[in-house]
């Protein structure tokens, strides 16, 4: 491989087109006397013809492919590797999108919005498509994370203090965000396995802690869009299949394609009657803002939009004594009745200013507390301390994963995209077919209603073996040895002390049923639940 940098930091080579390279066959020397050692006929062969050509590489080996955020009626198609082979899918995909307004289906992988202007730079494009294309034949494992190119600029303002207490980072959309902390005597790094490997018995102990005393967790990378203008509240309600919420009250609210398909999570705070602030997820942020700005135009509404993911951060804190430990730190009144579920305020902690929201992924009491990145550092410390006396420890995106699935929580991307209607994906509740807007998709879904479902998301208690594979989405289910369906996320569930997952599966597989789960070849018993096994604390 030669990378041709002067063409990305300089132009391409003027009048270039479908030319070719001179063969260089040295630079493969090493690489050939390998395959003629491997395939001894190969040494006796004779090389007739040698084709050596430019081939585009976007960061992760993985195309950019739909419209583009800031540029209306822009598509793009670019970053194949071998791209030939793709281009009558791709032709196909993007003409449906361009004459239906959505597609027909979901490469959610493949959006070319997936790298905001904040933080990619042509040094990082260049180390990640160096590192990509040296591991394209490499043997995966799941957990895995890939180090060219990081850290970007997208650190939150305790990078460095939760790599000092053991973080083991993730990479969330050029965000640094902790999988999990190995404390002492915990194996650091990533022991390549399809089981359970060393990250599994650190993330049980941030589990237990959360569910028994409190937790902290660096929320940064979460995408923070705000909505304001005078049709700001007509806006959301177009977009949105939910009820609006209330000045001070914060709701789940989903945006739906005109077809009726689930294009986006949203957790909607109305911050002032003509001011929302939308929360979406790390890899959503250009995505949802892509979509919003298109519903502007189309509308012609009277909004703005500021992007805030970059200068404010979140850290989130949960687990029964949350309450405790935030009232130590605050003089707000943080109690049930004064400070209810789903329910946000403007309140000082020590001596930060925050926007407190009362809601946790998982599942448990908690808090989201959104803030000046550049104040990370002093609320972090400040809550650290204050959390001395009720064991607060430090957890992590894993720990996280497999409370919201104990609880029943969907994720976008996974269990609910653009492959799903919302009433297969068990979201009902959140769309409300009364209210009186207009929103996008409301005609398609009321249909879908009607018609009845084919599919339904369920979730699956799964017999695995003692070390494991869990599952984590992608799974082939079986049934009467035949493939039924798939799982779309699973762990495993250290409340339940047992593997969990999510599942689509023909309506007539109902509750108690027992189907196969194949994880590594082998097809592993899983009964079919109805609801998730823990209630989340709103419910309680």
């Amino acid at each position: 491989m030669r990378m041709c940098d002067e063409w990305v930091t300089k132009n391409v080579p003027e009048g270039f087109g479908m030319e070719l390279f001179e063969p260089d066959l040295n630079r493969i020397e090493k690489e050939l006397n390998s395959a003629m050692e491997m395939v001894p006929c190969l040494q006796h062969g004779e090389i007739k013809n040698v084709t050596s050509g430019p081939i585009t590489y976007a960061p992760e080996n993985v195309p950019l492919i739909g419209p583009f955020l800031n540029l209306p009626n822009y598509f793009v198609a670019v970053g194949f590797g071998y791209g030939i082979i793709h281009a009558g899918g791709v032709g196909r995909y993007i003409a449906d999108w361009m004459i239906d307004g959505e597609p027909s289906y979901d490469l959610i992988e493949c959006d070319p919005n997936r790298h905001s202007p904040s933080w990619i730079t042509k040094q990082y494009v260049f180390d990640k498509a160096r590192e990509s294309y040296g591991l394209n034949n490499l043997l995966g494992h799941p957990k895995e994370e890939r180090w060219a190119g990081r850290p970007t600029s997208r650190v939150s303002g305790v990078y460095q203090t939760l790599l000092d207490r053991g973080a083991e980072m993730g990479f969330h959309a050029g965000w640094e965000q902790p999988n999990w902390f190995s404390l002492n005597g915990d194996e650091r790094g990533y022991t390549p396995s399809f089981r359970r490997t060393n990250w599994f018995k650190p993330v049980g102990r941030e589990v237990e802690a959360v569910l028994t005393q409190a937790g902290i967790i660096d929320l940064t990378p979460f995408g923070k869009i705000e909505i304001h203008g005078n049709d700001a509240a007509k806006f959301v309600d177009h977009i949105c299949a939910n009820f609006l919420p209330k000045v001070g009250c914060t709701n789940i609210s989903h945006m739906l394609t005109p077809k009726g398909r689930v294009y986006s999570e949203l957790t909607v705070s109305r911050t002032a009657g003509k001011c929302f602030l939308c929360l979406t997820g790390s890899g959503s942020e250009l995505h949802d803002l892509r979509w919003m700005e298109e519903k502007k135009i189309a509308g012609q509404f009277d909004v703005e939009f500021r992007n805030l993911t970059d200068e404010v951060a979140c850290l989130g804190i949960a687990g029964p004594r949350s309450r405790e430990l935030l009232g130590k730190v605050t003089s707000e009144d943080v109690s049930h009745e004064a400070f209810p579920f789903m329910t946000h305020k403007q309140i000082n902690v020590s001596d930060v200013a925050v926007t407190a929201i009362r809601i946790s992924y998982t599942g448990e009491l908690g808090w989201e507390l959104y803030h000046a990145k550049s104040d990370t550092l002093r609320l972090y410390t400040a809550l650290l301390q204050a959390g001395e006396q009720y064991g607060v420890i430090d957890f992590g995106t894993y720990a996280m994963g497999s409370m919201r699935i104990e609880k029943g929580f969907r994720a976008w991307g996974a269990d609910m995209n653009m492959d799903t209607n919302p009433f297969e994906a068990g979201l009902g509740s959140f769309i409300k077919l009364g209210k009186k807007a207009n929103f996008i998709g409301k005609e398609a879904v009321k249909k879908i209603k009607e018609e009845g479902l084919k599919r339904h998301l369920m979730f699956l208690m799964v017999d695995t073996a003692e070390n494991g594979p869990d599952p984590e989405g992608n799974e082939t289910i079986w049934y009467n040895n035949e493939v039924i369906g798939n799982t779309t996320s699973g762990s495993y569930g250290y409340q339940v002390k047992n593997s969990i997952a999510f599942g689509y599966l023909p309506v007539h597989i109902s509750e108690g049923t027992t189907v196969q789960v194949e994880l590594l070849g082998e097809r592993r018993n899983a009964v079919v639940q109805k609801m998730a096994p823990v209630v989340h604390e709103g419910a309680r």
